[in-house]
């Protein structure tokens, strides 16, 4: 289990995370709708998270979100330690109800984001649908990993939202999957 905190004039911050969970979790960010997409990340993605966080919803939520894509990447960058012994490459189509969104993912130790959605709306609650994709910049650069996100279609924002959450939730599951003989997935024998 990893254990981070990150402490700013901005937000305050500590989550406890570990990789190979049940999806336990226990999360408030004082942002409603963001703490549901953390749940279904952590639910479906099989990880254990612990995570409280008071930042400046004063001013907004943005730093909140992307200061806990920071830690969560971090951790999960400690759990991976040298990235021996996983599978490294995943994806995920993940559909709910009438959006379908799509993630690649490669724990290759070069981050990367690409992203790729279009909201109708500028909130979900009081959460700003773009923090999205800052969440999932902040997260694939401090965990050292590619992902390529993708909302493929849908009408509802809530909908597009969690089924790009879901669909990352399962490629990282199973690129952090253990592969069968311990090695190092990649020809340069080390990530």
């Amino acid at each position: 289990m990893s254990v981070i905190e990150r402490k700013t004039l901005e937000t305050e911050i500590k989550a406890e995370f570990n990789l190979y969970g049940t999806g336990r979790h226990e999360i408030n960010t004082g942002v409603g709708f963001f703490d549901h997409m953390l749940t279904a990340l952590t639910v479906h993605g099989g990880f254990d998270l612990k995570l409280s966080c008071k930042g400046d919803l004063e001013v907004d939520c943005h730093h909140t979100v992307e200061d806990v894509g920071i830690v969560l990447g971090r951790a999960l960058a400690q759990e991976l330690g040298d990235k021996g012994g996983i599978m490294r490459f995943a994806e995920a189509f993940i559909p709910m109800d009438e959006a379908l969104s799509f993630c690649a993912a490669d724990i290759s130790g070069r981050p990367y984001l690409v992203y790729d959605a279009a909201f109708d709306t500028e909130k979900t609650g009081e959460y700003d649908n773009c923090l999205t994709e800052e969440f999932f910049r902040a997260f694939a650069f401090n965990a050292g990993i590619t992902l390529h996100i993708k909302n493929l279609y849908g009408k509802n924002d809530h909908h597009k939202t969690e089924s790009m959450f879901k669909a990352a939730a399962y490629a990282l599951k199973r690129a952090c999957a253990k592969n069968a003989d311990g090695s190092v997935m990649s020809s340069k024998g080390t990530l």
